[in-house]
């Protein structure tokens, strides 16, 4: 029989991990921004998913978790597709706008989860605040994109960075949905995670011979760095610690942490690659993190309203 986990509300403990994670998901466009010109951000792509996948893949053989492979592999083809379309996005996307607007717009995945699972699962039907929430997020995104339209090239190549930014967060908002709506949500977290690291690794390596940029490599200490700290860092140790901490503690308390992600992602790309920040960016970028707090953090927010009534 099942052992029923009882998650409680985050602690001092909860938020040091989580602080320890975002520091580490706000750099991760950061350092892939900073080795490309040593090796292709879609081959460092490939590269973390199939160290992070081998790792994985050893985990289970030691702990178990293959058992149901056969009852899965449908929805994990799927959910590996669309992780894999995520980093093609993230890896394009940063050849032509800035870490941290990639960090932002990225981060609007959780609003496309909602609307996600808000049509293809009635329990989860959205509140009036998470509504709200996607509102507002919406509104942000076109002020963040109203920066970026005039006749100048280089603004129209940030734009279009910010557009495929925006595409790997629908991309991971559906990866999300797939995972929640098919068996992968009875599954083990490291096989779900398998599933997306293995099809990403070979569906990125594919496009990255396709693309002839697979010979734009050059194991410079930087290109070597960046790549083991995504694979090691980034992929493994960090997605197992996430998934470790949602099975003890509420999702709603992590999520409001998680906001951290993108502050830290913007922070990072302005103090080591000297990146600009334009007004209608700021602007924007508020009104989205706080579009995405109020749909991912509703309930959380809610019972504070209510106690604060």
């Amino acid at each position: 029989m099942a052992v029923s986990i009882e998650r409680r509300n985050a602690d001092g403990f909860a938020l040091q991990v989580m602080l320890g994670l975002c520091l580490i998901w706000g750099v991760q466009q950061v350092m892939i921004k900073w080795a490309a010109a040593d090796i292709a951000p879609i081959m460092q792509a490939a590269a973390r998913s199939g160290i992070s996948a081998l790792l994985v893949a050893l985990l289970m053989c030691w702990k178990g978790g293959w058992s149901q492979v056969s009852s899965t592999w449908r929805g994990g083809l799927l959910a590996g597709a669309l992780f894999g379309l995520e980093f093609l996005f993230i890896a394009e996307g940063l050849k032509l706008t800035s870490a941290a607007h990639m960090s932002v717009f990225l981060y609007t995945a959780p609003i496309f989860t909602a609307l996600g699972v808000n049509w293809l699962l009635p329990s989860e039907r959205l509140r009036p605040l998470q509504w709200l929430g996607i509102v507002l997020a919406f509104i942000g995104i076109s002020i963040a994109f109203a920066g970026g339209i005039s006749l100048d090239n280089l603004d129209r190549r940030m734009l279009l960075g910010d557009i495929l930014g925006l595409l790997a967060g629908l991309a991971w908002g559906a990866t999300t949905v797939v995972v929640r709506a098919s068996r992968l949500s009875e599954a083990p977290a490291t096989l779900t995670l398998f599933y997306q690291l293995i099809v990403g690794f070979v569906g990125l390596l594919l496009i990255a011979v396709l693309s002839g940029q697979v010979t734009q490599v050059s194991l410079t200490p930087v290109a070597v760095a960046s790549v083991l700290f995504q694979g090691l860092v980034v992929s493994f140790f960090s997605y197992l610690t996430w998934f470790w901490l949602l099975r003890r503690y509420l999702a709603a308390n992590l999520a409001v942490f998680s906001f951290m992600t993108p502050m830290f992602g913007v922070t990072f790309g302005v103090l080591l690659l000297d990146e600009p920040l334009s007004l209608n960016f700021v602007l924007g970028a508020m009104l989205v993190l706080l579009g995405i707090t109020f749909v991912s953090a509703e309930q959380w927010l809610r019972r504070r309203i209510q106690r604060l009534l």
